[in-house]
């Protein structure tokens, strides 16, 4: 019997970042899920935080090359990886000279948002699935982690429908308190055209791309939702679960594992 394949989107990983709640489920969730007999895959983006000699980054060439194209522009791809030698695990980096060399994560040295983040979760997001797709592996589940991968559910269900890679996969989202003051670029929608994505699948966030907004349209777009964090934004909670969506409510360090992996099977064909 084939294995069974999971996808994890993720915002932060340690010991890349600093260790938080999301950055230790990114970590050791894969991990877990791989010990109980499934196939895995981890991303997260190759901040310019980072630092590559000491982690032992190195760039895959093969998947390496490719260009993103938005706002009219090519955005060159590069793939880089690293091992948790302990975990038997490998983890996939996004990266761009433009998006991810700068030396901090979502804001400036003086606290500003970066003008330009809903670029980088574009790029992010559709990098990962990019590379996915060159590695010919299909997910049964897609499970992305923090707002920066909150356009992945849109472009599963609408621009890569039906591509066969992941014609047939689920996506969780987990839901965190990470949110962020004022709202993405106003352009931002207008960047998200492509092939099988429209102006009216993005009315939600259309004028006003908040953190609020967000998260309710990767709700939106998405099969089934995980609280990820014991405390996070009680609106955007209760539209998960008003949602009608399989929701599955916060789990502790000790507990979520097993949860997460006995959630990952009900939405699986048997």
């Amino acid at each position: 019997m084939e294995k069974k394949k999971i996808l994890f989107i993720s915002q932060e990983i340690t010991p890349y970042m600093p260790e938080t709640e999301m950055s230790t489920i990114g970590r050791y969730l894969p991990q877990g899920i791989q010990e109980k007999g499934k196939e895995i895959r981890a991303f997260m983006p190759r901040y310019g935080l980072i630092k590559e000699r000491r982690h032992q980054l190195h760039e895959v060439i093969r998947l390496s090359g490719m260009n993103i194209l938005f706002n009219d522009t090519d955005h060159s791809l590069v793939i880089k990886v690293a091992s948790i030698q302990t975990a038997r695990m490998q983890i996939y980096f996004i990266d761009n000279e433009d998006y991810f060399y700068r030396k901090h994560k979502f804001h400036d040295k003086d606290g500003k948002f970066f003008d330009d983040n809903d670029e980088r979760a574009i790029f992010y997001s559709r990098g990962v699935l990019e590379t996915v797709k060159k590695l010919r592996w299909s997910p049964d589940i897609i499970h992305c982690h923090g707002w920066l991968s909150s356009l992945v559910p849109l472009y599963i269900k609408k621009s890569y429908k039906e591509d066969p890679i992941f014609s047939n996969s689920k996506v969780v989202l987990s839901l965190y308190d990470d949110g962020f003051e004022g709202t993405l670029n106003p352009e931002f929608t207008k960047k998200l055209v492509i092939d099988g994505v429209k102006n009216k699948d993005l009315t939600r966030i259309t004028g006003n791309a908040d953190y609020l907004n967000l998260n309710k349209f990767a709700i939106d777009y998405c099969d089934a939702i995980i609280q990820g964090n014991s405390s996070i934004n009680e609106e955007i909670k209760d539209y998960a679960i008003n949602s009608g969506k399989p929701y599955l409510g916060y789990q502790t360090m000790d507990t979520y594992i097993d949860a997460y992996a006995k959630f990952y099977d009900t939405l699986m064909p048997k």
